[in-house]
């Protein structure tokens, strides 16, 4: 075997993924999984501004387990990336003189360890949907697959949409037949010989924890920052005092920062009413602008949405609590509306009965909620006959869905852009007729023998 270490430092956490394939791959091609997976204690990376020594040392617990899943024979031959996502673009924006310092200081601890280091570098929006859709359709085995003697087959099946909810950026990405308006949303990709024009855009600021925060400043600012402001997507019962420091220190919010001291202190009490929760979310959008055929929302251009999607991250947990915890099936828009307003109306105690080892994300769940069913439906334009076709996922088989191993493939080149040669490879429409061939001629040897079978009874007789 082979392997590949990808570290995803996202916004809220770092997880690192160890990868796995067979040593003897054919035409630079291997079927690639997950081999194990840690994940950081502690903060994203991007948390670390004030010292960024410490955001190297974070990674320290879990790349010295990697020195033990991967034999020590394969250190020096193994692939070391790490991708740094939407909490350090922020960053970036916000101080780019300290995001370098953030990823130096990383840098410099993975450097310590014998793997093969390639480098530590901010993704763009774009480039994590469109890795995150190479993971999934690679993982589905919709653009190759291997067949039963060892040969590659490629599957006549479309490929899926992919959706990434994380915490400071949301990414929809998808093929489509229709023309992509703007360019900035349009990549084309050849993988395996086959040609693909993918849609895709990521929404920084509509991360799960941006969105909670830019939710806090509208309701501080719809109550004029009284010292004690009502929060109606928190449960009943639950009540939290803030610094608004803690509001207002994301390049999301700061423009919404009003003139009193950081260290001002905000008392939020719960109110549980669904439809205000609601009002409030949905002005965390802009629907009304729009230069192109179509939008989203905020004036980004969308085509229309088509084929089968998969949601995963943020979206999987919050679908997954409603569907665990809460008991309610989501099978259409109206299933996930009813489970944010149900949500929204169940206590604080109440929610502390039914997921206990969830307290510290259950005051949210309301927002949450109501921020995907707003967002997959008024954003994405997802409706009863389309939204059925989401699944809420969080692996495919035994590996995990996200942009990490598609960023591997693409860096190690593991996905050619030519088809592999035909000896090792069969067009799904040949398997087709040859089964279909053995099919015929096992019923044809089955019936002529029973045929000579009778007949020689009969001669008997």
């Amino acid at each position: 075997l082979q392997y590949g270490i990808v570290l995803d430092a996202g916004s809220s956490h770092t997880a690192m993924f160890v990868y796995k394939w067979p040593a003897d791959k054919e035409n630079d091609t291997g079927v690639v999984s997950e081999h194990s997976m840690c994940d950081v204690e502690g903060p994203g990376i991007s948390s670390y501004s004030l010292n960024p020594p410490a955001a190297g040392t974070s990674l320290e617990h879990c790349l010295n387990q990697a020195l033990r899943d991967v034999p020590k024979e394969k250190h020096a031959g193994t692939p070391l990336y790490l991708g740094a996502t939407a909490g350090m673009r922020l960053l970036n924006i916000a101080d780019s003189q300290v995001s370098d310092a953030v990823l130096r200081a990383v840098a410099a601890t993975l450097k310590m360890y014998p793997f093969d280091f390639r480098g530590a570098k901010i993704l763009s929006g774009e480039e994590e949907g469109v890795f995150g859709w190479v993971t999934a359709n690679y993982l589905l085995e919709n653009f190759i697959k291997r067949g039963w003697l060892g040969e590659w087959i490629q599957p006549q099946k479309k490929t899926l949409g992919a959706m990434d909810f994380g915490g400071a950026s949301t990414q929809i990405t998808f093929e489509t037949r229709d023309m992509i308006e703007n360019p900035r949303n349009k990549v084309m990709l050849k993988l395996y010989g086959q040609a693909y024009k993918v849609y895709t855009h990521s929404f920084l600021c509509y991360g799960r924890d941006q969105v909670l925060k830019r939710l806090l400043s509208k309701l501080l600012q719809a109550e004029s920052y009284q010292a004690t402001v009502s929060h109606p997507c928190w449960p009943t019962g639950y009540n939290k005092s803030l610094f608004l420091s803690s509001i207002y220190d994301s390049p999301c919010t700061e423009k919404e920062r009003p003139s009193l001291a950081f260290n001002t202190t905000v008392t939020l009490v719960g109110t549980g009413n669904g439809n205000l929760c609601t009002l409030h979310v949905s002005k965390l959008f802009d629907f009304t602008n729009c230069s192109f055929s179509h939008c989203s929302f905020d004036g980004v251009f969308q085509p229309k949405v088509s084929g089968n999607f998969i949601a995963f991250s943020a979206f999987f947990y919050t679908v997954d609590f409603i569907q665990t915890v809460m008991g309610r099936p989501v099978h259409l828009p109206s299933d996930l509306k009813d489970a944010a307003e149900t949500v929204c109306a169940t206590s604080w105690s109440e929610l502390l009965q039914k997921a206990p080892k969830l307290e510290k994300r259950l005051p949210d769940y309301c927002a949450v909620s109501t921020f995907v069913y707003l967002l997959t439906t008024k954003g994405y334009s997802f409706n009863n006959h389309s939204f059925p076709n989401i699944a809420f996922q969080k692996k495919a088989g035994e590996t995990s869905i996200g942009w990490a191993l598609g960023y591997m493939l693409n860096l190690t080149n593991m996905i050619p852009a030519e088809k592999p040669s035909f000896h090792k490879s069969m067009l799904y429409n040949y398997w087709v007729i040859l089964i279909l061939l053995f099919v015929v001629t096992t019923l044809t040897s089955l019936v002529t023998a029973i045929c000579l079978f009778r007949y020689s009874k009969s001669s008997i007789i």
